[in-house]
């Protein structure tokens, strides 16, 4: 079989499997030292792992030695529902984490195309991906013609703006290649503007360590106090340098039915989300990615975001918080609580002065 008709059968299953986008790029170095740079101006904050697999992120045949081809495929998470920004009773999680865990979906329909590609082609050899290991998977997926990088580190396409999912299938054959994607951001700053931490510190750098999305996730630390005030009602990721991307305004709705929000997520309120246990978060996010901050972190965020509410309500959950045996959650507490004084304090002297 040649390699267009081969490139053109991959393409149709993906399709068929949903996949909402497929471009394939041959194996290279990635030119330049741009992931260098970032790491060594410690933009990677505490994700070590990053530092630790660099060598395998620049160059896919160190982790498959005989690779030829990468196939990267996007698949849409969005479903349109109002994020409660100014609800500052409630919690706001990012939108890929309010459905299922994207790994499992993405990781079913992959397998299943590595398995076509293996019965069109019995000597194939090939690695699958989906952000767990050391694959530049936005790098790949401008290369392959998906999109290109857009000024917040995202994937842009033109079609479904940035709300999709990114997996690779790494193959030893030789494939027909697509072309990369063409930079559509132009003079655009809407995202660079809008980040509440100022985390895009330039156009297309992103300083993971003034992140939301980082800070609330990926940190197992105490979140720094500058940013804390910041992050609002942000419980878990953020996507407002995508919710003001122009290219999202009119992206398309997602046909999983595994990425519709739980209920549950959409607007939690912050109260309740306090009062769970280690065993009630485990059983609440079983099969989503919120799991990912484990419960300590999880209660580190909302009680973040209580305090950011200045509601006098949740002064009984703090101090229940407070009184945690985890002393990262007593610290954030503590802190709430201070907020919360200072909200109080700030009230009395708007009245006076009225």
């Amino acid at each position: 079989m040649g390699n267009k008709e081969l490139s053109q059968k991959i393409k149709d299953k993906a399709r068929t499997l949903g996949f909402d986008a497929v471009g394939i790029a041959p194996v290279s170095p990635m030119p330049g030292d741009y992931l260098q740079i970032w790491l060594d101006r410690q933009y990677q904050g505490k994700m070590a792992y990053m530092d630790r697999n660099s060598e395998k992120r620049v160059d896919p045949t160190k982790v498959l030695p005989n690779a030829r081809s990468i196939v990267s495929l996007a698949l849409n998470y969005f479903h349109p529902y109002d994020l409660p920004y100014d609800l500052p009773d409630r919690g706001v999680v990012s939108r890929y984490a309010a459905g299922e865990n994207y790994h499992e979906v993405l990781e079913t329909r992959l397998e299943c195309l590595l398995d076509y590609v293996r019965q069109l082609e019995p000597e194939a050899e090939g690695k699958i991906y989906v952000d767990t290991g050391p694959v530049m998977d936005k790098y790949w997926a401008a290369h392959s013609g998906i999109g290109w990088l857009g000024k917040h580190t995202n994937v842009l396409s033109r079609d479904s703006g940035s709300w999709f999912f990114l997996g690779e299938i790494l193959l030893n054959l030789e494939l027909d290649y697509d072309v990369p994607g063409t930079d559509f951001c132009g003079s655009c700053t809407r995202c660079i503007d809008a980040c509440p931490t100022n985390a895009i510190v330039e156009p297309y750098v992103l300083d993971s360590r003034r992140c939301i999305s980082y800070l609330t996730i990926e940190l197992r630390e105490d979140i720094p106090e500058e940013f804390r005030e910041p992050v609002g009602n942000l419980i878990f990721g953020c996507d407002v340098c995508q919710d003001v991307c122009p290219w999202n305004q009119k992206a398309p709705v997602s046909s999983v039915e595994e990425f519709k929000p739980r209920e549950k997520n959409r607007a939690p309120e912050l109260r309740e989300l306090a009062g769970l246990s280690p065993e009630d978060f485990r059983q609440r996010y079983r099969h989503s990615a919120i799991k990912r901050t484990k419960w300590r972190g999880f209660m580190r965020n909302v009680a973040v975001a209580m305090g950011n509410s200045g509601d006098p309500e949740m002064i009984p959950e703090l101090k229940n918080l407070l009184n945690s045996g985890d002393p990262m959650i007593r610290r954030h507490a503590a802190w709430a609580l201070k907020q919360m004084e200072r909200a109080k304090e700030k009230s009395s002297k708007r009245a006076k002065e009225q």
